[in-house]
């Protein structure tokens, strides 16, 4: 089943989070994900809600899941998690 990576992101430090940004996008490719919505403006009508906004679908649970614990996205967040407040939510599709 389709799985959605829900991305909810205040960056703090934009140079940090560049480096962050410039692993991530490979990172994802490499697992088969597609960004669905990556920034832009979006408009907040329930909650506190963030700056940046984010979405990724992959083709399951099982590869969302593989993608975010692999090694190429840790090293990622090894920058990005310092630098940004975040969610990250991994969701299934109907």
């Amino acid at each position: 089943m389709t799985v959605y990576a829900m991305v909810h992101i205040d960056v703090n430090d934009a140079q940090e989070y560049a480096k962050y940004a410039a692993l991530a996008g490979p990172a994802v490719a490499k697992y088969g994900g597609e960004f669905l919505a990556r920034g832009g403006e979006c408009a907040h009508m329930e909650g506190p809600g963030r700056s940046r906004n984010v979405i990724i679908r992959f083709k399951d649970m099982e590869t969302a899941q593989a993608f975010y614990n692999g090694p190429e996205y840790q090293e990622a967040l090894s920058y990005g998690l310092p630098a940004a407040d975040r969610e990250y939510t991994f969701v299934e599709g109907v």
